[in-house]
């Protein structure tokens, strides 16, 4: 009797083992800004990379940008969900303590709320980091929401993505979202026009580094159970720069690749900048998002299932 109480234990304990799932990996996002980036710059430069990433992904090629086509606008609206009537920031020269038009909802700190807010306060141990090379580019953000904070200056990006990669590793078990931003694109723009061999090759160099980093994640284990995006604030026209309303400087590419992401398609819906942080917030399973948001998830990113 004794034996058969034994085995029907056992076999408790092994039927038991066999429905265990290992619990999910963390949420991994990591956001690839190119600063500058029009869609014929994409279509004309060599990036094999960016290439091979999209390919397993969603790219578009006709994303809008919001008005004005020029930098602190725009990504401030891919981070936020929000266009230039919500969060308030019109121009490159916006400050906490310079704002000719308020935000229409504000933080504890009087910024609007940001991607990073909205999962620091949603998603348990989430981890954060801002890259960057344009020294303005963070002004429009809480610095309260951020772990990792990287600036580099002159252009430069190569350590920026070092300590990217270094933070993914240190993190590897928390969720965690990267902002992994480059201006040299748009500055070889300014300095020699877009479309210029400068610009393209600017282009080519950021597609070099960007691989570089990818192969670094897949050799030590960190690719596949992380969503990349490709995201860029304008194009830019060759006879007059970007901040007008010609379609060269008002479309970009926009891209997203990883877990649960549709594969080798273009996007069939409409899309803006300010549809980046809603779709990062849906990723991380982010259920309460600020009411004056305005982006929205492009379902046809997702696997149906």
């Amino acid at each position: 009797m004794r034996n058969l109480s034994s085995l029907f234990f056992i076999c408790l304990i092994l039927v038991g083992l066999s429905g265990y799932r290992q619990p999910a990996k963390p949420r991994r996002v990591v956001i690839i800004g190119i600063d500058g980036l029009s869609v014929d710059g994409y279509k004309t430069a060599k990036h094999p990379n960016l290439d091979k990433l999209m390919k397993d992904g969603i790219l578009s090629m006709n994303t809008r940008t919001v008005m004005p086509s020029v930098t602190m606008p725009n990504w401030t609206s891919h981070l936020t969900s929000g266009g230039p009537e919500q969060h308030g920031v019109t121009s490159n020269e916006w400050r906490i303590d310079n704002q000719k038009f308020p935000p229409i909802e504000v933080d504890e700190a009087g910024y609007y709320p940001s991607i990073f807010k909205i999962v620091k306060e949603q998603v348990p141990g989430v981890k954060t980091a801002f890259y960057y090379n344009w020294a303005e580019l963070i002004n429009s953000f809480n610095k309260a929401y951020f772990d990792e904070i990287g600036f580099e200056q002159n252009d430069g990006y190569l350590q920026n993505y070092s300590k990217a990669y270094d933070f993914i590793v240190e993190n590897q078990d928390d969720p965690t979202l990267v902002f992994l931003y480059t201006v040299h694109v748009d500055h070889a723009g300014h300095g020699h026009n877009w479309m210029s061999p400068e610009y393209i090759k600017a282009t080519e160099d950021a597609d070099l580094e960007i691989g570089n980093f990818i192969e670094k994640l897949k050799a030590s284990g960190h690719y596949e159970d992380t969503n990349f995006l490709l995201i860029s604030d304008h194009g830019g026209n060759p006879a007059s720069g970007h901040g007008g309303l010609s379609i060269e400087e008002m479309e970009v590419p926009w891209g997203i690749t990883g877990p649960g992401i549709d594969k080798n398609q273009g996007l069939k819906e409409p899309n803006s900048n300010a549809n980046t942080a809603a779709v990062i917030a849906e990723i991380f399973g982010c259920q309460d998002l600020p009411k004056s948001w305005i982006g929205k998830v492009p379902s046809s990113i997702f696997e149906q299932k």
